[in-house]
């Protein structure tokens, strides 16, 4: 027993060192007790949940962006396929039907030579049956001109290889050489597209023994 000490010191010592103990007992526990979410995450690691979520975020706004975009080629593609399948029916109707308005200027036509020809049972009168033809190739004519087909007969006119063609040449002293002196068929335009050449006969030269003979 220390000297020094009184009887009393003596018994409140273990006492003092008891509640030490309880103390750090205590502490101990403390200390082993489990931590809250905030406590247990490190300073460094709370930072770093922050770009991890914000990737997953970024990933979801660009799966909606890619739905919609997809969305759209597909309206688009489909949209894209009416107006071909449109344009293929317009295409189909424009073969089938693009001559209607001229076959209905041409039906006329059709009917007055049915008249003249039933006509031509009941008289035999040449001049009556001359001017229904001229009515006739009038009204045909009329039809084509409608229609914008033109005829071209190029008399007197210079030779032109885009629209005219020649079946033989002769020679002419009052004309220039490559002038057309006569329209053996009349060739024709549809809107300024040649249709068909007119077939002519075209001027050349007169040479020196030609000349001679026709003098003489």
């Amino acid at each position: 027993m220390p000297e020094g000490l009184s009887v009393s010191e003596k018994e409140n010592e273990p006492a003092d060192s008891d509640q030490t103990d309880d103390e750090r007992e205590a502490s101990g526990q403390e200390a082993d007790a489990p931590q809250t979410l905030d406590q247990a995450i490190a300073p460094g690691e709370e930072e770093s949940l922050d770009p991890v979520a914000s990737l997953k975020i970024e990933l979801e706004q660009s799966l909606n962006d890619l739905s919609a975009a997809r969305e759209d080629v597909l309206r688009a593609r489909a949209e894209a396929d009416n107006t071909r399948k449109r344009a293929e029916r317009d295409v189909v109707a424009a073969h089938k039907f693009g001559l209607e308005r001229f076959i209905g200027e041409l039906l006329p036509v059709k009917d007055s030579m049915d008249l003249g020809f039933n006509a031509l049972d009941a008289t035999i009168d040449a001049d009556t049956v001359r001017e229904g033809m001229a009515l006739t190739r009038k009204m045909f004519d009329d039809a084509l001109e409608k229609g914008g087909v033109t005829p071209v007969e190029p008399v007197g006119e210079a030779f032109d290889p885009d629209f005219h063609q020649a079946i033989t040449m002769e020679p002419a002293e009052d004309v220039a050489a490559g002038t057309v002196l006569r329209v053996v068929q009349k060739g024709y335009v549809l809107n300024g597209r040649l249709i068909r050449p007119a077939m002519v006969i075209v001027a050349k030269a007169v040479d020196d023994g030609q000349a001679q003979e026709r003098s003489t």
